[in-house]
């Protein structure tokens, strides 16, 4: 009785900063958190008749109670929990409390702006590589650093970060979601630049939806066309095609 009491009295998503002040580190931030999520919605959704996940993207996770409040939170540029509702109480959350929560993201993502120090600082209680790997505990911690074209992927394993090996297409699979992730150089949202991205475990890119709505339009004018020509096949035979 005395845990839950305890429990209950600390801080939760509603009374904790969701922001430090600070802005976001560089233009390609927000554009690659959307197209991350854009991408796997559709899987997640399988994953997830329910409905029952979430997605933060440069919020914080709170993993332990500090002054201020900040200070006991990682705030990671893209991740995905499992299991958990996406809404607290009829409103979208403000940040992930973990030390109310429990259920660890199964995976972090930080998107390098700098030199990729910090997030590989494994410094005991400071450092976001130390933190991840000792408290918040994602499955699977990604670094991606956009000028090297590149991405970095770790899995948890017997409690301590082991650094993946790329597969044949230079792909990391991500098993319990049963997608890739990788390097795709292409354009998206104005920008010409090696994305972080999505891929199926067959190798076939997870599309954005725009790029879903593209596709379905041009299979739909693929249609068209055949039928159109059909139609001018039936009429140089003498038949007409609307009467068939």
């Amino acid at each position: 009785m005395v845990i839950e009491a305890k429990i209950t009295s600390l801080p939760d998503h509603t009374q904790l900063p969701c922001e430090d002040g600070t802005f976001v580190k560089n233009f390609q931030e927000h554009p690659q958190s959307i197209l991350l999520t854009d991408s796997i919605q559709p899987r997640l959704q399988q994953i997830h008749p329910d409905g029952q996940y979430c997605i933060g993207q440069d919020c914080g996770i709170y993993w332990r109670v500090t002054q201020p409040p900040e200070r006991g939170a990682e705030a990671p540029d893209w991740f995905y929990v499992p299991n958990v509702p996406p809404t607290l109480n009829g409103e979208l959350r403000r940040s992930y409390v973990l030390y109310q929560e429990f259920i660890p993201p199964l995976i972090v993502l930080e998107f390098v702006s700098g030199n990729g120090e910090e997030e590989r600082d494994k410094t005991p209680y400071d450092g976001k590589f130390w933190i991840y790997e000792n408290v918040i505990r994602p499955a699977y911690y990604g670094i991606y650093e956009e000028k090297k074209a590149s991405v970095e992927v770790y899995e948890l394993v017997a409690g301590k970060y082991q650094r993946m090996q790329p597969n044949i297409r230079g792909h990391y699979s991500i098993a319990p979601l049963g997608v890739e992730l990788g390097i795709w150089q292409g354009y998206y949202l104005n920008a010409n630049l090696p994305w972080l991205r999505w891929w199926n475990n067959d190798g076939i890119l997870l599309p954005t939806g725009d790029e879903r709505a593209e596709a379905e339009h041009q299979r739909a004018e693929q249609a068209e066309q055949e039928n159109a020509r059909l139609r001018e096949k039936l009429r140089s035979l003498g038949i007409d095609p609307d009467a068939v």
